[in-house]
């Protein structure tokens, strides 16, 4: 990349972040359009799920390929190639006249999707070289993500209160007209310059190994873990996953480099990004659930209750290079996690009843914890390769971070669903098709109450709003306690990462506690 002037640079990091915005805005606005959406296209349980997952699961599946494609085709290219597609497929998402057809709309936006993720990242690793402006371009980009994921429930809620289930997915159409516009003036290209040849085989292992895990996860979520379907995609998935992992070791132009995963503080640092995603992204969406289904307020208010996550986490990301420079990265991401476990926590206290103020407290908690740590892992993982592998590099960290909010859906659901179908207690009399809505999921009780006599209608909400209640409270202190061990782990994994990184591992010694490389980077 020719170097470019400081007002180009700020320029073309304002276009990056809008476009990332709504990528991050779309990862979330759909959770308050499902009852809307239920309403009007009448989709199976399975369906719903696979609305809410098929997004994130193709994105983070197709990461790898078109970080790698970034590389090696130019990164502005790529982006420009992604933003049309998005733009269009939105509106192929927001007309969609079947559940069927909105799923297949759905995962060509995460098709595109996964082709601007990884060039935003990638053009900010080399649009600035300097490593304290580095973080902090990476601060302001991380606070816009998770902003924007916090953000999709309010826009929804805005727009859901206003129009139809579709208008959320119509309003990516103008901005991304201006974000094409906008890039192709500002953004300089950039490439590696010797990229070698493509592997198609790498490329379509990466695929089938993460689609495959991620399917299974979900399925599971659905199904439980017995299920023929989910053991078999967990067996394709792992398998094809270790054939890519060896395949990698063994090529001279490898898809991605595999071997930064044998470094602590790098694994360290990619497993931090999904976990502090897991909890923001998994939270965000029971909570959608429990504002609208148990507290009955509508789209907007919910989404409005969910502004301080948004405000929280921007905050957070854009104190967090300082606070990395201050304290070392160890310690402000293994704190970030320790405030997202402990924002989970609280939500053990939630009552069926007037529960906001819980809401709010483990919403600052949760984004704080989130800012700081997402954007932290984000730099750490650029700065650990050379500028013409920032795909690459950045396809890993947004691989991490899509599977973290898949994960957090697919897991926390699931979890959250299996305790409320043990925990719920029907009133006598409710005819059979009744009892099996209400044992689906709470917003399929609530559907079911409606066509009920008052006095059972009355019961059906009372005992499923009781059942989810206690199943939010269950599930967060499960999933807080993981939560607070990963982040006890990463004081130990990234033992020894420095406050600045200013080369890549391969031009110099990185980490003290690397002792033979480091012994070996000395000799050179």
């Amino acid at each position: 990349m020719t170097p470019v002037s400081r007002t180009r640079r700020w320029a073309a990091l304002a276009t990056l972040c809008l476009a990332v915005s709504l990528i991050a805005i779309d990862g979330t606005v759909l959770h308050l359009a499902i009852p809307r959406l239920t309403e009007a296209l009448q989709p199976t349980s399975t369906q719903i799920l696979w609305i809410a997952d098929v997004y994130g699961f193709v994105l983070g599946g197709l990461l790898i390929t078109a970080g790698n494609a970034g590389d090696r085709f130019g990164r502005k290219r790529v982006l420009l190639i992604g933003v049309t597609a998005f733009g269009l497929a939105s509106l192929a998402t927001a007309y969609a006249p079947s559940a069927e057809w909105l799923i297949v709309a759905r995962a060509v936006l995460g098709v595109a999707g996964a082709t601007i993720m990884p060039s935003t990242l990638s053009i900010i690793r080399n649009l600035f070289t300097d490593p304290r402006e580095r973080t902090t371009a990476i601060g302001l980009w991380s606070s816009v993500t998770t902003a924007g994921a916090a953000a999709g429930p309010l826009l929804g809620g805005l727009l859901l209160d206003n129009f139809w289930w579709g208008s959320v997915f119509l309003i990516n159409v103008p901005v991304m007209v201006v974000v094409l516009i906008v890039a192709a003036l500002t953004l300089p290209e950039s490439r590696n310059p010797d990229p070698g040849p493509l592997d198609l085989p790498s490329v379509l292992l990466s695929i089938v190994g993460v689609i495959g895990v991620i399917y299974a996860v979900k399925e599971a979520a659905h199904a439980g873990f017995a299920q023929s379907g989910v053991l078999v995609a967990a067996v394709v998935g792992l398998g094809t996953l270790a054939l890519f992992w060896r395949r990698q070791t063994r090529l001279t132009h490898p898809l991605i480099d595999v071997s930064l995963f044998r470094r602590r503080a790098f694994a360290g640092a990619v497993g931090g990004d999904m976990v502090a995603v897991f909890a923001l992204v998994g939270t965000l969406f029971f909570l959608s659930l429990y504002l609208q289904f148990v507290l009955a307020w509508t789209p907007l208010q919910a989404g409005l209750a969910q502004l301080p996550a948004m405000a929280a986490s921007m905050v957070a990301a854009l104190a967090a290079g300082r606070l990395a420079m201050a304290f070392g990265r160890p310690l402000v991401i293994s704190a970030g996690l320790a405030l997202s476990a402990a924002g989970l926590a609280v939500l053990a206290l939630l009552p069926t009843e007037s529960g906001y103020p819980v809401v709010l407290g483990s919403l600052l908690l949760i984004g704080v914890g989130a800012g700081m740590s997402f954007t932290v892992t984000a730099d750490t993982v650029l700065a650990t390769v050379p500028r013409e592998r920032a795909g690459s590099a950045s396809a890993i960290a947004e691989t991490a971070y899509e599977l973290g909010a898949a994960l957090g859906i697919a897991l926390i659901g699931s979890l959250l669903g299996g305790i409320y179908r043990q925990t719920l207690e029907l009133p006598g009399g409710l005819p059979a098709e009744a009892v099996a809505a209400a044992r689906d999921s709470i917003g399929t009780a609530l559907h079911a109450a409606s066509s009920l006599p008052a006095e059972l209608a009355a019961g059906v909400v009372a005992a499923a709003s009781a059942a989810f209640v206690q199943a939010v409270n269950i599930t967060s202190l499960i999933c807080g306690a993981a939560v607070a061990v990963v982040a006890v782990a990463a004081l130990f994994t990234l033992r020894g990462l420095g406050t600045v990184i200013e080369e890549h591992p391969l031009e110099r010694p990185l980490l003290p506690s690397d002792s033979t490389e480091s012994k070996q980077g000395a000799d050179r």
